[in-house]
Protein backbone atom coordinates (compact mmCIF):
# COMPACT_ATOMS: atom_id res chain seq x y z
CA UNK A 1 0.00 0.00 0.00
CA UNK A 2 1.17 3.51 -0.78
CA UNK A 3 -0.05 6.93 0.13
CA UNK A 4 -0.66 9.14 -2.88
CA UNK A 5 0.11 12.74 -2.06
CA UNK A 6 -0.71 14.34 -5.41
CA UNK A 7 -4.36 15.07 -6.19
CA UNK A 8 -6.07 13.43 -9.15
CA UNK A 9 -5.96 15.78 -12.12
CA UNK A 10 -7.32 14.49 -15.43
CA UNK A 11 -4.51 14.02 -17.95
CA UNK A 12 -1.79 14.00 -15.27
CA UNK A 13 -2.26 10.50 -13.81
CA UNK A 14 1.43 9.69 -14.27
CA UNK A 15 2.54 12.40 -11.83
CA UNK A 16 0.26 10.88 -9.18
CA UNK A 17 0.92 7.16 -9.67
CA UNK A 18 4.25 6.56 -11.45
CA UNK A 19 6.61 7.37 -8.55
CA UNK A 20 5.22 4.52 -6.43
CA UNK A 21 5.19 2.16 -9.43
CA UNK A 22 8.84 2.93 -10.23
CA UNK A 23 9.69 2.30 -6.58
CA UNK A 24 7.90 -1.08 -6.70
CA UNK A 25 9.89 -2.09 -9.80
CA UNK A 26 13.15 -1.04 -8.09
CA UNK A 27 12.28 -3.05 -4.95
CA UNK A 28 11.51 -6.11 -7.08
CA UNK A 29 14.81 -5.76 -8.92
CA UNK A 30 16.73 -5.47 -5.64
CA UNK A 31 14.89 -8.41 -4.08
CA UNK A 32 15.27 -10.84 -6.99
CA UNK A 33 16.26 -9.62 -10.44
CA UNK A 34 15.14 -12.94 -11.96
CA UNK A 35 11.56 -11.83 -11.22
CA UNK A 36 11.81 -8.68 -13.34
CA UNK A 37 8.92 -8.49 -15.80
CA UNK A 38 9.58 -8.56 -19.52
CA UNK A 39 6.71 -6.14 -20.13
CA UNK A 40 4.44 -3.99 -17.96
CA UNK A 41 0.70 -3.67 -18.53
CA UNK A 42 -0.60 -0.32 -17.33
CA UNK A 43 -4.22 0.45 -16.51
CA UNK A 44 -4.19 3.67 -18.53
CA UNK A 45 -2.94 5.05 -21.82
CA UNK A 46 0.35 5.34 -23.65
CA UNK A 47 0.54 7.47 -26.79
CA UNK A 48 -3.26 7.58 -26.89
CA UNK A 49 -3.22 10.68 -24.72
CA UNK A 50 -3.89 14.42 -25.02
CA UNK A 51 -0.16 15.12 -24.95
CA UNK A 52 0.84 11.89 -26.72
CA UNK A 53 2.55 10.66 -23.55
CA UNK A 54 0.36 8.93 -20.98
CA UNK A 55 1.09 6.97 -17.81
CA UNK A 56 2.32 3.90 -19.76
CA UNK A 57 4.92 6.01 -21.60
CA UNK A 58 6.03 7.72 -18.41
CA UNK A 59 6.46 4.42 -16.53
CA UNK A 60 8.28 2.80 -19.45
CA UNK A 61 10.79 5.62 -19.81
CA UNK A 62 11.57 5.69 -16.08
CA UNK A 63 11.94 1.89 -15.73
CA UNK A 64 13.42 1.15 -19.15
CA UNK A 65 10.89 -1.66 -19.55
CA UNK A 66 8.47 -2.25 -22.42
CA UNK A 67 5.04 -0.96 -21.43
CA UNK A 68 1.54 -1.22 -22.85
CA UNK A 69 -1.35 1.05 -21.97
CA UNK A 70 -4.62 -0.86 -21.63
CA UNK A 71 -7.58 1.39 -20.92
CA UNK A 72 -11.18 0.38 -20.34
CA UNK A 73 -12.58 3.58 -21.84
CA UNK A 74 -11.72 5.49 -25.00
CA UNK A 75 -9.83 8.68 -24.29
CA UNK A 76 -11.40 11.18 -26.65
CA UNK A 77 -8.42 12.88 -28.22
CA UNK A 78 -7.34 13.98 -31.72
CA UNK A 79 -10.88 13.62 -33.08
CA UNK A 80 -11.49 10.16 -31.62
CA UNK A 81 -14.96 10.04 -30.11
CA UNK A 82 -17.08 7.40 -28.47
CA UNK A 83 -19.86 8.27 -30.88
CA UNK A 84 -22.29 6.16 -32.90
CA UNK A 85 -19.67 5.50 -35.60
CA UNK A 86 -17.14 4.25 -33.04
CA UNK A 87 -19.73 2.10 -31.25
CA UNK A 88 -20.73 0.64 -34.64
CA UNK A 89 -17.12 -0.34 -35.35
CA UNK A 90 -16.88 -1.91 -31.89
CA UNK A 91 -20.02 -3.98 -32.54
CA UNK A 92 -18.39 -5.39 -35.68
CA UNK A 93 -15.67 -7.02 -33.55
CA UNK A 94 -16.95 -10.59 -33.55
CA UNK A 95 -14.19 -12.87 -32.26
CA UNK A 96 -11.80 -12.49 -29.35
CA UNK A 97 -8.66 -10.97 -30.89
CA UNK A 98 -10.53 -8.86 -33.45
CA UNK A 99 -9.43 -5.23 -33.37
CA UNK A 100 -9.38 -2.00 -35.32
CA UNK A 101 -6.87 0.82 -35.33
CA UNK A 102 -7.68 4.13 -33.69
CA UNK A 103 -6.65 6.80 -36.16
CA UNK A 104 -6.93 10.43 -35.11
CA UNK A 105 -7.85 13.34 -37.37
CA UNK A 106 -4.12 14.11 -37.49
CA UNK A 107 -3.70 10.87 -39.46
CA UNK A 108 -1.69 9.25 -36.67
CA UNK A 109 -2.58 5.78 -35.42
CA UNK A 110 -2.86 6.26 -31.66
CA UNK A 111 -3.86 2.78 -30.60
CA UNK A 112 -6.29 -0.05 -31.18
CA UNK A 113 -9.69 -1.15 -29.92
CA UNK A 114 -9.53 -4.88 -29.12
CA UNK A 115 -12.24 -7.42 -28.40
CA UNK A 116 -10.06 -9.02 -25.78
CA UNK A 117 -12.05 -12.21 -25.19
CA UNK A 118 -14.90 -14.03 -26.85
CA UNK A 119 -17.33 -13.06 -24.08
CA UNK A 120 -16.34 -9.41 -23.73
CA UNK A 121 -18.93 -6.95 -25.01
CA UNK A 122 -16.91 -3.74 -24.88
CA UNK A 123 -13.39 -3.44 -26.29
CA UNK A 124 -10.29 -2.43 -24.39
CA UNK A 125 -8.13 0.37 -25.77
CA UNK A 126 -4.49 -0.46 -26.32
CA UNK A 127 -1.74 2.04 -26.90
CA UNK A 128 2.01 1.81 -27.03
CA UNK A 129 3.83 2.93 -23.91
CA UNK A 130 7.51 2.21 -24.50
CA UNK A 131 9.74 -0.23 -26.42
CA UNK A 132 6.95 -2.24 -28.10
CA UNK A 133 5.04 -2.03 -31.37
CA UNK A 134 1.28 -1.64 -31.45
CA UNK A 135 0.92 -4.94 -33.30
CA UNK A 136 2.93 -6.80 -30.64
CA UNK A 137 1.01 -5.03 -27.88
CA UNK A 138 -2.35 -6.09 -29.33
CA UNK A 139 -1.22 -9.72 -29.66
CA UNK A 140 0.25 -9.79 -26.16
CA UNK A 141 -2.80 -8.23 -24.53
CA UNK A 142 -5.12 -10.64 -26.32
CA UNK A 143 -2.99 -13.62 -25.27
CA UNK A 144 -3.36 -12.55 -21.62
CA UNK A 145 -7.14 -12.10 -21.65
CA UNK A 146 -9.45 -14.69 -20.19
CA UNK A 147 -11.96 -11.92 -19.54
CA UNK A 148 -12.11 -8.32 -20.81
CA UNK A 149 -9.10 -6.99 -18.86
CA UNK A 150 -5.68 -8.68 -19.23
CA UNK A 151 -5.10 -11.19 -16.46
CA UNK A 152 -2.02 -9.49 -14.94
CA UNK A 153 -3.95 -6.23 -14.50
CA UNK A 154 -7.08 -8.07 -13.36
CA UNK A 155 -5.19 -10.07 -10.74
CA UNK A 156 -3.39 -6.96 -9.45
CA UNK A 157 -6.75 -5.23 -9.05
CA UNK A 158 -8.27 -8.22 -7.23
CA UNK A 159 -5.26 -8.52 -4.89
CA UNK A 160 -5.23 -4.81 -4.09
CA UNK A 161 -8.95 -4.87 -3.24
CA UNK A 162 -8.46 -7.91 -1.00
CA UNK A 163 -5.57 -6.14 0.73
CA UNK A 164 -7.64 -2.99 1.24
CA UNK A 165 -10.51 -4.98 2.80
CA UNK A 166 -8.11 -6.91 5.05
CA UNK A 167 -6.35 -3.71 6.15
CA UNK A 168 -9.66 -1.93 6.79
CA UNK A 169 -10.99 -4.87 8.81
CA UNK A 170 -7.83 -4.99 10.90
CA UNK A 171 -8.09 -1.29 11.66
CA UNK A 172 -11.71 -1.73 12.74
CA UNK A 173 -11.01 -4.54 15.26
CA UNK A 174 -11.46 -3.38 18.86
CA UNK A 175 -8.24 -3.00 20.83
CA UNK A 176 -7.84 -4.96 24.09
Amino acid sequence: MVTLDAPYIAGFLAFREVPSLVEAVKRLQEKDSSLMPQVLFVDGNGVLHHRGFGVACHLGILTGLPTIGVAKNLLQVDGLENNESHRGQAKELQMGGDFFYLKGTSGNVLGAALKSSQKSVKPVYISVGHKISLEAAVKLVHSCCKYRVPEPTRQADIRSREFCVKTTNEKQKPQD
